[in-house]
């Protein structure tokens, strides 16, 4: 029970780790819709239930719920795609705002938001309504204007994260939304992105790239290695067309049958493949999976399993065996063949195969496992954790959010919870006082974890407060936040300040995501915090250099670093306080008394 404690906080602490690590998510980003009915009767037209909606659901879909499960998990998401200009569009943008990721989506007018449209009775999909065609291509225009964002986020994400190289997810359905430009563009800039991920319909198109880590399904790793084994003597890469009539429909899960029809195929143990026996489901403009003897080859049409084991097949089995081959084609570190209800096998450089393994659910619950199943890959690759552990991690972040019907996102609480560890300091409270601090900062120290301090009167807390805070939380991995007391603050300020008494000003600043825990100091400076925290990282805000900060000597004797901090310009508590005040006496006077910045 010991071990099983100790290996849950190791991975609890990886989840901390990527803590608002920037993502940039790029690819075909899609609408969610839910309808909710129910049914008692048929309709007099033909056998048909009647429904009546009672609910209905909007959510991301796509490489846009990529972004969502990224942004819940912790890590700072951003998100570019084309995005119709329409009303789908519009409840596009509103789930990511509400999602907090940073929407940099390029409006496409005349080209439609791609949306799956799912009605439901009793939790059961009666229908999918899909619209979005990857004949919707983008036109020139739209080509440069997503080419110029793409661009525009990547040093937006390098920058907010002090100069480090962000993070790149490839969500390609085959929509249109990543035509070859804009898969020039990443392949030519890879260097950009410290760490790639890609999860595409067909990873034939992505060869150059060289990702990190590939999360194909079974369906598109056995499409991937039969155009393997059919592609020109002498061709050296592998890169195929789109073969006409492949469906714009994101991954789908491949089942694993018998051929059809009655050619024989008589494998290594005298078994035939013939007509007996289930089918696979067809691979659009390629004939279906084929089965024969030998589980391990690879035919014109398909990749073909062990005929004679019946149900002791496991799909685990020939995905195991060819994550070699599907590494060498990929140009992949890391490949996770996922398996839906099966769960995913994954292998890196060392070529040993991982089986992680997950709870069987109606299909209704799993919509969007996989794309939760990327993020927490993604996220604790590029926070550098060891391929177990992502993997670990990747399955959790999966199986924890099948839980009920609609479009599945993990978040970062969810995730530690069913880790049994601390979620949102609920055994440590965001309001503490000098000893609890530095308790809780020797923890963080034992843990490896860099502590952040800065410190303030924050009286009237506005964005420039916010943004800087934002800031300073990227910095390190634990934000404290010290308030000057209201005795402190009006020998500072002066008589008529605080305008907001201290148990006001640290609640809100408790309140904020990015801060971690706030501490009211009596003192005029906040030397003493400083001594006993011994902060990594001292932040302070302005437009100075780090070297006049006070502080500074101080911190670097106990080996921390300085670093300052610009406020959003025309934004201060002098200057919001002066605008309330004129507010006040024009309305006592009735004239107009213009403010006077501070």
């Amino acid at each position: 029970m010991a071990g099983a404690a100790a290996e849950q906080r190791r991975l609890a602490t990886v989840v901390e780790s990527w803590r608002e690590r920037p993502v940039l998510v790029v690819g075909d980003a899609m609408l969610d819709e839910w309808r909710f009915a129910e049914s008692d009767r048929l309709c007099r037209e033909a056998p048909a239930p009647v429904l009546t909606l009672r609910r209905r659901i909007s959510a991301a879909g796509g490489a846009a719920n990529t972004a969502v499960n990224v942004a819940a998990l912790g890590g700072r998401a951003m998100l570019v795609a084309p995005v119709g200009a329409d009303v789908a569009g519009d409840e596009l943008h509103d789930c990511l705002d509400r999602a907090g990721v940073w929407d940099r989506t390029v409006n496409q007018p005349g080209r439609p938001t791609p949306v799956k449209r799912r009605m439901l009775a009793g939790n059961q999909i009666l229908l999918r309504e899909d619209s979005g065609d990857p004949d919707d291509t983008l036109d020139d225009d739209g080509l440069a204007r997503l080419l110029t964002a793409l661009d525009c986020a990547t040093e937006e994400l390098s920058a907010a994260a002090g100069g480090e190289a962000p993070t790149l997810v490839v969500c390609d359905y085959g929509l249109g939304a990543l035509p070859a430009p804009v898969r020039a563009w990443l392949v030519a800039r890879r260097e950009r992105y410290a760490t790639v991920a890609l999860d595409a319909h067909d990873l034939a198109d992505w060869r150059g790239l060289a990702p990190t880590v590939v999360t194909p399904s079974f369906a598109e790793a056995t499409r991937l290695l039969a155009r393997a084994a059919t592609r020109p003597a002498g061709r050296s890469e592998l890169h195929l067309d789109h073969p006409d009539g492949d469906p714009a429909d994101g991954p789908s899960e491949l089942t694993v049958g018998a051929a059809p029809g009655g050619a024989d195929r008589t494998g290594p143990y005298g078994t035939t493949a013939g007509a007996a026996g289930p089918t696979g489901e067809p691979t659009p403009s390629e004939d279906r999976v084929a089965m024969t003897g030998d589980g391990l080859s690879v035919t014109g049409t398909g990749v073909t399993v062990n005929a004679s084991a019946g149900e002791g097949v496991d799909r685990a089995v020939l995905a195991e065996s060819r994550l070699a081959e599907l590494r060498a084609h990929t140009g992949a570190d890391v490949v996770a063949v996922t398996l839906d209800t099966d769960g995913a096998v994954v292998a890196g450089a060392d070529g040993e195969p991982r089986r992680s393994h997950s709870t069987p659910v109606p299909a209704s619950h799993a919509v969007g496992a996989g794309d939760a199943y990327l993020a927490a890959m993604t996220l604790a690759l590029a926070a550098d954790a060891a391929l177990p552990t992502a993997a670990q991690l990747a399955q959790l972040a999966a199986t924890i959010t099948v839980s009920d019907t609609g479009t599945c996102v993990c978040r970062r609480e969810d995730l530690l919870a069913a880790l049994d560890a601390p979620v949102g300091g609920a055994d440590q409270p965001a309001l503490i006082d000098a000893d609890q601090l530095a308790a809780i900062v020797a923890d963080h120290r034992r843990a490896d974890r860099s502590v952040v301090f800065t410190n303030g009167c924050f009286d009237v807390l506005h964005r420039g407060h916010v943004r800087y805070l934002e800031q300073a939380r990227r910095l390190g991995d634990l934000l404290v936040v010290a308030v000057n007391s209201d005795g402190s603050v009006r020998r500072l300020k002066g008589p008529d300040r605080p305008v907001n008494p201290v148990e006001d000003r640290a609640a809100l600043l408790a309140a904020l995501a990015c801060v971690d825990h706030v501490v009211v100091f009596e003192d005029d400076s906040p030397a003493g915090l400083i001594e006993r925290v011994r902060p990594d990282i001292y932040v302070k805000g302005g437009d100075y250099p780090p070297e006049m900060v006070p502080e500074a000597p101080l911190v670097r004797r106990l080996g921390g670093q300085v670093r300052t901090l610009g406020y959003v310009p025309d934004r201060s508590t002098s200057a919001i306080i002066d605008r309330i005040r004129a507010h006040g006496q024009e309305r006592e006077t009735g004239s107009s008394i213009p403010s006077t910045p501070s």
